[in-house]
């Protein structure tokens, strides 16, 4: 079993920023790629960006965020988090930690984002 716990939400003006952290914690060794996913109102869930466990940290980014938002980890923290700059209206979400096993993925409760002036 994973643990997930994120932190970091709120409410943020255009262009604004905000740091998003997610602590892992259990059976993290069985881990090989941790993800940000975010749900807007009435929209899928869709994944923002994903970092590999192994050294290096491959990341990926949905084209909606690139050039926006950073995904970094902290291994002796056992932390991954979501660096969100340059925000818009559209990024309004409510953003979950995921994590990525083999047989299944983890999920956090989930941290609101609020882009409004």
């Amino acid at each position: 079993q994973v643990q997930l716990v994120e932190s970091g939400g709120g409410l943020v003006q255009p262009g604004g920023s905000l740091r998003l952290s997610c602590a892992a914690s259990g059976s993290i060794f069985d881990l090989y790629a941790m993800a940000w996913y975010r749900q807007a109102p009435g929209k899928q869930r869709e994944l923002v960006a994903t970092i590999t466990t192994a050294a290096g940290g491959r990341t990926n980014y949905a084209d909606s965020v690139k050039g926006r938002f950073t995904i970094s980890r902290d291994n002796a923290k056992n932390t991954v988090y979501l660096q969100m700059n340059s925000l818009e209206t559209e990024d309004t979400a409510v953003y979950y930690c995921n994590a990525k096993t083999t047989t299944r993925d983890y999920w956090g409760q989930g941290t609101q984002v609020t882009v409004s002036s």
